[in-house]
């Protein structure tokens, strides 16, 4: 008996195309949590990042799994589960980022900041559309005095990988090509959600996740069953144990249908 479903928030639950959530799965959401179905969003965004989404939803949501499992509350802000970066790896990684053309954003709890802004910072906001946030410049040294909790390195994987060798703490997941999530190495979004599973005494077997990206698929491994959508790579379809139809055609409503929850 499926008792919390987890869901990924870019590519899942909003579409790349409209910058909405399609109707078909705010009414799934609804009927979803009238039957006492427990709702968790699971994100590698921070706090601060889906207040325009926890606005909207928060009487729906029973809590949120943001920064890839890093920092974990309940609608009355609880702190569920909170994991940083070591401070160490962060020194050596700010040292080689300086006269850097390389783009890299550390997020705090309520605080997100760039070292600079390129080309490959304006083409993902280019994708995020209107849910894309403010992008502010600051100085790298604030690693010092500020727990940073995860990392956006605008390099390509490849680029990349030399980089994460000197950081020993350190792992990367990735949902976009453009940049990698550079987070704690116990860290993850199944970290995340066992954290709330404990919380709320549900057994891994009562749950399921939905996901689309790179980041999603240790979720959707974890889960009992992970849903991969339509849109998903094929690295993440094919880990899923069901693939549904895209965001934009009722995947999600689709797939609650295929398992009968709905």
């Amino acid at each position: 008996m499926v008792k919390a479903i987890f869901f990924d928030i870019d590519g899942t639950l909003i579409s790349f195309k409209t910058h909405k959530i399609p109707q078909s799965t705010m009414q799934a959401l609804q009927k979803l949590h009238k039957k006492g179905v427990k709702l968790f969003i699971c994100t590698g965004r921070p706090p601060t990042d889906i207040k325009f989404l926890t606005d909207e939803l928060h009487d729906l949501f029973n809590g949120y799994i943001t920064l890839n499992g890093q920092y974990c509350y309940d609608t009355d802000n609880h702190i569920i589960h909170e994991q940083w970066l070591d401070k160490n790896d962060l020194q050596i990684l700010t040292d080689y980022l300086k006269d850097k053309d390389i783009a890299c954003g550390f997020i705090e709890l309520d605080y997100f900041y760039f070292n600079l802004r390129n080309q490959y910072l304006a083409d993902l906001d280019k994708t995020l559309g209107s849910t894309a946030p403010e992008r502010i410049i600051d100085d790298m040294g604030r690693i010092q005095k500020h727990k940073t909790y995860q990392l956006n390195l605008f390099l390509t994987e490849k680029d990349a990988q030399p980089v994460l060798d000197m950081l020993p703490n350190c792992r990367a997941v990735r949902w976009c090509p453009l940049f990698a999530d550079i987070i704690p190495k116990e860290g993850g979004k199944s970290a995340g959600i066992k954290a709330i599973l404990d919380y709320y005494n549900i057994d891994i077997a009562d749950c399921m996740a939905f996901g689309d990206g790179g980041n999603d698929k240790e979720m959707l491994e974890f889960a009992a069953i992970g849903i991969a959508m339509g849109n998903a790579d094929d690295d993440v379809k094919a880990i899923a144990d069901y693939v549904t139809d895209d965001v934009d055609s009722d995947g999600i409503l689709k797939a609650l249908q295929h398992f009968k929850l709905l």
